[in-house]
């Protein structure tokens, strides 16, 4: 399957996935708006979550992917699938004793995950109680990980894609139950509707599975020598493949000592941002990351780096001017999505001033997608988690520094920052082991991109002025507006975008035609 045909499928289900998403978070803003309810929650949903990224789609699926991949090819489906079972059974095991333990400290793991909440009883208290709800939700995310990488590895793409399309469609589904309910009821409809999500996306692949004819068995765990690498792989890789879920953690943890709202604002900013980031990043890093890993056990190194430049090519031709986007009109994209019911004008221009700041990292974020299968596909999970570990270090100090002066602003700013410090490092270490290089027909492009989403930007800057008496108007006139600026900038990029010869329609459909045998 071709590079461009595997991003269109987790592309196309991600978006949708986001949209359901955007619908979900703008009913939340107007049934519980950025109150104790609404942080409580936040930190309930976002716990859990970021074990799933660091343990079940970090650490497991960066070391689990490559070493299937390369048993499937040298060894054959059966043998593959019978290590997958193993690894399986180890997985769920660790977790089950994990969770259970997590669920019943709760109490002192929040003093450490929200020690801000403590010193407000009900905030706290509310936190503990959904937490132990969804905590569940990491055991079947794990599965889900699991099931999905196999799917990828043999290029089926679509199922683990449309997976997270049930998450949001349970909560919203809570969400219009809870309507008329206190928000104290509603947190807690969210979170058993997290638990019941992480229930329905297993049985979702399972059957998924079934019908790609992957039969999967738990077996009796057996520490053999495969089980042992990917171990070996797994420990450096919690930090390595998760490090911008451990930056969101951090930014939570020190959110919780600021003023009531901002855990809420830096969740909605990042909802935003995390469109693009879902669309383009995380679907060429689904996408690459086993197709790098056949080609370099083919040795077909020069194949690997063309992959990796036209991966880089097309994620940065629609990321950069949804940078550009979201820096120059995050208050008119906020005040549509989420300025109405309980949620205020001041929650919305603190909304869009987290964002902007988060915007700001966009690429980079997308970046880290690319160049960390650079290393994974390679085996090689150690050199990230050093990265990964001084990118953290740096994403505290900046948080702290930064805090004292822009607040909640501070600390999604320092994200960004971060993260651009993270690219530089693989990248470069990339370059210096030959794994990488940009070729001219990447840099000349890139060049050209920044031109575009330049003219873009600035075009989006006038019209935001020329229309500011409609974003002041009712929802109506705004989301005309919005969608005004939306098409007026897509069709803008599009035009710069084939006057500086950055985008070819017919290169694009040409882009990585090798299809390897599934």
């Amino acid at each position: 399957m071709s590079l461009i045909k595997s991003v269109a499928t987790v592309g196309g289900f991600t978006m949708i996935s986001r949209v359901l998403g955007f619908l979900r978070d703008i009913l939340m803003a107007s049934v519980l708006g950025a109150g104790p309810v609404a942080d409580a929650f936040f930190v309930a949903f976002r716990i859990p979550n970021m074990f799933r990224r660091l343990v079940a789609e970090g650490a497991f699926s960066a070391a689990f992917i490559p070493l299937f991949a390369r048993k499937l090819e040298a060894e054959g489906k059966d043998p593959a699938l019978e290590f997958a079972g193993h690894a399986l059974s180890i997985l769920v095991g660790f977790l089950l004793i994990f969770s259970a333990l997590f669920m019943i400290f709760m109490p002192v793991m929040m003093l450490m995950l929200a020690p801000g909440f403590a010193p407000d009883g009900s905030r706290f208290e509310l936190a503990v109680e959904f937490t132990r709800v969804t905590f569940p939700y990491l055991i079947a995310m794990a599965i889900v990980a699991l099931l999905g990488g196999i799917l990828n590895a043999f290029y089926k793409f679509a199922a683990m894609a449309a997976a997270p399309i049930l998450l949001n469609i349970i909560l919203i589904a809570c969400l219009l139950i809870g309507i008329g309910r206190t928000e104290a009821d509603v947190g807690m409809l969210l979170a058993i509707g997290v638990a019941i999500a992480g229930v329905a996306q297993v049985i979702f692949l399972a059957i998924a599975c079934k019908r790609a004819e992957i039969g999967i068995k738990l077996r009796w765990p057996a520490f053999n020598s495969d089980i042992k690498r990917l171990f070996r792989l797994m420990l450096p890789g919690a930090l390595g493949a998760g490090v911008m879920q451990i930056n969101i953690l951090v930014g939570t943890i020190i959110a919780s000592f600021l003023a009531t709202g901002s855990i809420s604002y830096l969740y909605y900013a990042d909802r935003v941002y995390q469109l693009p980031l879902g669309v383009i990043g995380i679907a060429v890093g689904t996408a690459l990351l086993p197709m790098l890993s056949r080609q370099l056990r083919s040795g077909e190194e020069e194949t690997a780096m063309n992959s990796m430049n036209r991966a880089m090519e097309l994620s940065m031709l629609l990321t950069l001017p949804a940078a550009a986007a979201l820096i120059v009109i995050p208050e008119e994209i906020t005040s549509v999505l989420f300025q109405h019911g309980e949620f205020t004008l001041e929650a919305s221009r603190a909304t869009a001033a987290a964002l902007l700041a988060f915007a700001t990292g966009l690429p980079a974020y997308v970046l880290v997608k690319i160049l960390a299968p650079g290393f994974f596909a390679r085996e090689d999970t150690t050199t990230p988690v050093v990265v990964g570990v001084l990118a953290m270090i740096l994403n505290v100090v900046l948080s702290l520094i930064l805090i004292r002066y822009l607040e909640h602003v501070g600390i999604a700013l320092a994200t960004s920052l971060s993260s651009w410090f993270n690219v530089v490092l693989l990248f470069l270490i990339l370059r210096r082991r030959g794994h990488y290089t940009a070729d001219s027909r990447l840099l000349r492009r890139f060049a050209g991109m920044i031109v575009a989403s330049a003219i873009m930007a600035a075009g989006l800057y006038f019209a935001r002025e020329y229309l500011a008496n409609a974003f002041s108007g009712d929802m109506t006139e705004r989301v005309g507006a919005l969608i005004s600026l939306v098409i007026g900038g897509g069709v803008l990029y599009a035009v710069s975008s084939l006057l500086t010869g950055t985008a070819r329609l017919q290169e694009i459909k040409s882009m990585l035609k090798r299809r390897p045998n599934a």
